[in-house]
């Protein structure tokens, strides 16, 4: 595919704003491409760059239900439907686009990974993605950018550590919330083993996750966890809320410490916070609050390379009109970029 970013310019983005007397939205003053995302890229003096992944198909290679791609549009129009004032510019902002994938979700239209051959075909179609959302973060970063990927399964990490590593010419860290650890076995790419070949093909140096689930990772990967204690950390969600034995601030100071030296990825996964719609959403997981400490703690690090908000699906919400999902990934990007310009734990 010659062009690998779907670009946003002024006409798709004032589609979205909802505009009112006396008010000026983000999406008012924000940057946006004139046709060239490299060239926009290059020349915009906006410190971050949103991108969209519109997809599910690593959702449904590791046999999960679909839906993920139906998250990109609904946090655009509530990130940019936002007060512009003194506590966020819209300046600071470019919007990229969406990663280029209507020709993967056409060939991956009806395949739910039930069948070994759509399986495979599924996984084959993840690693076409890989090259893509690796090449677009690759140059962002090299920019001096801060990518803030939006939508799309937890297989885009893979990508984005990929496109990290490159740029930067080093092998990066990461700190994920997760209720999973997203470390299964190589077996071909999906949304449950993005850290695993990234830690193997050389991109991944060391791994924190903040709050997985005991009972929902296998045997295999904590026993991985605990072979590699020099590389790989975590902190379980019952450790923290059932037993009690650390504090959720003493859990994540943990898990950022174990990164925050050296350049690393910010990661969460929405299925972390309770009731949010996705493929496996949770019952029992972070309050919104606490979802949006842990990234505001995480982005006052001077070293986070880039921020990805992974697995939403509100198709998948019992409330079809309902736009609490869009909105709750608009307050994690806003405290996100508040946290990264107001730096308290260098």
């Amino acid at each position: 595919m010659d062009e690998i970013v779907k670009v946003y310019n002024v006409e798709a983005i004032q589609h979205f704003i909802r505009k009112r007397e006396g008010e000026e939205k983000l999406g008012e003053k924000l940057q946006v491409c004139d046709g060239d995302w490299k060239k926009s890229v290059v020349e915009s003096d906006a410190r971050y760059v949103i991108l969209g992944i519109p997809e599910d198909i690593g959702v449904r290679a590791n046999q999960g239900r679909g839906g993920a791609q139906t998250a990109w549009k609904p946090a655009l129009e509530s990130f940019i439907n936002q007060q512009n004032n003194v506590y966020l510019c819209g300046e600071d902002f470019l919007i990229l686009g969406e990663i280029q994938v209507e020709d993967l979700m056409l060939a991956a239209e009806g395949k739910t990974g039930k069948d070994k051959k759509d399986l495979k075909e599924l996984r084959e179609l993840v690693s076409a993605l890989d090259s893509r959302v690796s090449a677009v973060i690759q140059y962002c970063i090299m920019q001096g950018k801060i990518p803030i990927v939006i939508g799309g399964g937890h297989n885009n990490a893979y990508g984005n550590l990929k496109g990290a590593s490159l740029a930067l010419k080093q092998k990066v860290n990461c700190v994920n919330c997760d209720p999973h650890l997203d470390f299964r076995s190589l077996e071909g790419r999906h949304s449950g083993n993005g850290f695993s070949y990234a830690f193997e093909d050389g991109f991944l140096n060391k791994y924190a996750v903040l709050c997985m689930h005991e009972q929902y990772n296998n045997r295999a990967t904590l026993e991985k966890f605990k072979s590699e204690t020099k590389r790989l950390y975590y902190t379980s969600y019952e450790e923290v809320f059932v037993s009690g034995k650390i504090t959720y601030s003493r859990a994540i100071d943990q898990c950022l410490a174990y990164v925050k030296e050296e350049p690393f990825g910010l990661e969460i996964d929405l299925d972390a916070i309770i009731n949010v719609p996705s493929s496996a959403k949770t019952s029992s997981g972070l309050s919104p609050l606490e979802a949006r400490q842990f990234v505001h703690r995480a982005a006052q690090h001077k070293n986070v390379v880039y921020f990805h908000l992974a697995e939403a699906a509100p198709v998948l919400s019992h409330i079809k009109a309902d736009n609490k999902t869009g909105k709750l990934i608009a307050y994690l990007i806003s405290d996100f970029v508040k946290g990264h310009q107001n730096p308290g734990g260098n």
